[in-house]
């Protein structure tokens, strides 16, 4: 039968072992965080021109066009709002972009906001 001594030792070890990995976690989004951001930005920004494009220019359907995505672009998704002519890529909790289709201009994304 564990002891009362025992039992606390358990669980200081536990909670050093839970600060521990949130102080690595926390090292690792400030190592790595502002480079993920970025490049999910320029990945939603591209998947979202493209999509628009087989979409609206090549007349394709939204889920046909999902099928030219690049390896490594599984986590985007793609919508499209056929009212205004756009499609919109995402990857969840990182970035999002909308492109969308101008007469002459075709598939233009929407200015980027810091």
């Amino acid at each position: 039968m564990a002891t009362a001594k025992t039992r606390s030792r358990k669980t200081r070890f536990r909670l050093a072992l839970v600060l521990l990995i949130a102080i690595l976690l926390g090292a690792a989004w400030l190592a790595w965080g502002e480079g993920l951001r970025r490049t999910g930005e320029a990945g939603s920004a591209y998947a979202a021109r493209v999509g628009c494009s087989c979409r609206f220019v090549a007349g394709r359907s939204l889920d046909d066009c999902a099928k030219d995505k690049l390896k490594g672009m599984e986590l985007v998704s793609l919508s499209e709002d056929v009212q205004a002519k756009s499609v919109t890529a995402s990857i969840p909790l990182l970035a999002s972009d909308t492109a969308t289709y101008r007469e002459g201009y075709g598939c233009v994304l929407e200015e980027w906001r810091d």
